[in-house]
């Protein structure tokens, strides 16, 4: 390390505490490509992980501009010096890849590259993926240069931190997967009770009228209203549903914008007039947001589809580093303690813990007659 060991070792620490900032499988795998690249002083820096099919999965490069990358075309195939790293996990330190028997050549577009280091990534005796750099940056690029077994060990013990923040990316993808499962799973059976008891209501409401068209007009005219009646709520359930089944544009939008969509959208969807309001928020930890979009739902869907509320306000709100949310309805209310005792939750449980969960806390004021409050709080990341 030509800047000696003290800022070698604030490099390496910069480099393993942008890894554990992550956690989006892509971002993680750009920022090992990144911090490997710049920590060893290289012109080329990538990352594969390969799929089950001789392929992979994903390709992350650095040094290479876009306009490059597409020229060069389809991915790489899991074969010469790459595959002996999948295989094996064995370090190569290489002072020309091209003079290696097991090099097969690149593509027209590829960069030229010679000297190379590369190092599997592995999390015990599985190898997720593959890291290597080509063309040591020299001082006096005429006497070449190559790379060192410090520079070995070094990515080795970038790639060691690596394997943990990439298989802890992998966790927490996974985690959010079966949390939006079982999301879907909750508002599925909902959809399916609340708009099937309406389409019965329906259909029986319906049949009266029918037979009392003839017979009682005025009657058969009433039957039909509630008809009316049945199918605009039904719409509405409908509509509520598709509003929380659709993605949260979260990682493209924020929260304060998806909260506003999705309040809008409510508005126009229910009888109570649904309001949005936000002042001074910044962008949280992707958990957090989450968590904060989820127990906005949850209140939300409880006042819309159980308070009778003719009015619900959301509110977002910074507070100090963090921020605080604020669901309050003018709706029948109810009591808290009693709900407890008779066993049912209204969702305040998953409410509750989706907050502690993140290190934030919630607190439900309610009681017959009163409306509802909903708040939760949530620290800085």
């Amino acid at each position: 390390m030509t800047n000696g060991p003290r800022s070698g070792l604030t490099a390496v620490s910069t480099a393993l505490l942008a890894m554990s900032r992550q956690l989006e499988v892509r971002e993680v795998l750009q920022t090992i490509v990144a911090s490997a690249r710049e920590l060893l002083d290289a012109r080329y820096a990538a990352l594969g992980v390969p799929d089950d099919h001789g392929g992979f999965a994903q390709f992350v490069v650095d040094g290479v501009t876009d306009e490059e990358w597409k020229a060069i075309g389809p991915l790489p195939r899991q074969h010469g010096i790459l595959a002996s790293m999948l295989q094996d996990a064995t370090p190569q330190r290489l002072g020309d890849v091209r003079k290696d028997p097991r090099f097969g050549g690149w593509p027209d577009a590829h960069p030229d590259m010679r000297d190379f280091l590369g190092m599997p990534v592995a999390d015990g005796e599985e190898i997720l993926g593959a890291l290597f750099l080509a063309n040591k940056n020299c001082p006096d690029p005429a006497g070449g240069c190559g790379f060192t077994a410090e520079d070995e060990e070094l990515l080795g013990v970038l790639a060691q931190h690596a394997a943990i923040a990439l298989t802890n990316a992998r966790l927490y993808e996974r985690s959010r997967e079966l949390t939006i499962a079982e999301e879907r799973t909750r508002l599925a059976h909902e959809l399916h009770d609340a708009v099937s008891q309406k389409l019965f209501s329906l259909r029986l409401t319906a049949q009266a009228a029918t037979a009392l068209v003839d017979r009682d007009p005025a009657r058969a005219k009433d039957a039909l209203g509630e008809v009316a009646r049945l199918a605009a709520e039904a719409a509405d359930e409908l509509r509520a549903a598709v509003v929380e089944l659709r993605p949260a544009g979260l990682d493209e939008d924020g929260l304060a914008a998806t909260l506003r969509a999705q309040v809008k959208v409510l508005d126009r969807a229910h009888a109570a007039h649904v309001t949005f309001a936000t002042h001074g928020v910044r962008a949280l930890p992707a958990a957090q947001e989450e968590a904060l979009l989820r127990v906005a739902q949850e209140a939300l869907h409880n006042a819309l589809r159980h308070s009778g509320a003719g009015r619900v306000e959301v509110a977002l709100t910074r507070l100090g580093p963090g921020a605080a949310l604020r669901v309050s309805d003018d709706g029948r209310g109810f009591d808290p303690s009693a709900v407890r005792r008779a066993g049912r939750h209204l969702g305040l449980v998953s409410m509750r813990d989706r907050a502690h969960g993140v290190g934030g806390r919630l607190t439900v004021d309610s009681e017959p007659g009163k409306g509802t409050t909903i708040e939760m709080e949530v620290p800085g990341g």
